[in-house]
């Protein structure tokens, strides 16, 4: 019975410690920064918004921690969002970044969100051409003379193994 009931009021304490890590400590951490995409190469282009300026609020955002600079974010007619842009540097490093919005007439003074850079998308780097010295050959490689005398080669080996095959199975020997 005392094992029952140290096992309910265990089970009972990890589900209202799970709820508890759940609920925002105060309605005001849902209203942060957002930043879309929250992932981008240098050189892109990131949106923020914030419902956190209120409906006619605007907002003076701060980039420089990724080297962008200041932007500004103007009130919009989407879910009355303060809404900015910026471009990341092309020469800006890999790694998270604090992106700041100070509101003009908010209810909240500053947001925060968070910006990754990643490394250089692949596709503008050259692709290799050409051919692969490992000194096989292939039928386009270099020489077409050498590749046709191979495969003539193989071709007259193929050629005589078959024969020397079929006087074995004959009986003929060697």
């Amino acid at each position: 019975m005392r094992r029952t009931s140290r096992l309910l009021t265990g089970t009972a304490l990890a589900v209202a410690a799970g709820l508890a890590a759940a609920v925002p400590a105060y309605a005001g951490d849902a209203q942060g920064l957002e930043v879309f995409p929250s992932t981008v190469a240098p050189g892109g282009e990131v949106t923020v918004n914030t419902a956190a300026c209120g409906s006619d609020g605007s907002a003076a955002g701060d980039a420089t921690a990724v080297g962008a600079g200041a932007f500004a974010l103007a009130p919009s007619t989407h879910e009355q969002d303060a809404i900015g842009r910026f471009r990341v540097p092309p020469g800006a490093q890999p790694g998270t970044y604090e992106i700041v919005a100070k509101c003009s007439g908010g209810r909240h003074a500053k947001v925060t969100g968070d910006l990754t850079v990643t490394l250089a998308p692949a596709q503008d780097q050259t692709r290799p051409r050409g051919s692969v010295k490992t000194g096989v050959g292939g039928a386009l490689g270099p020489d077409p003379v050498r590749t046709a005398a191979g495969v003539t080669a193989l071709a007259v080996a193929a050629a005589g193994g078959t024969w020397l095959l079929h006087r074995r199975a004959r009986g003929d020997g060697m």
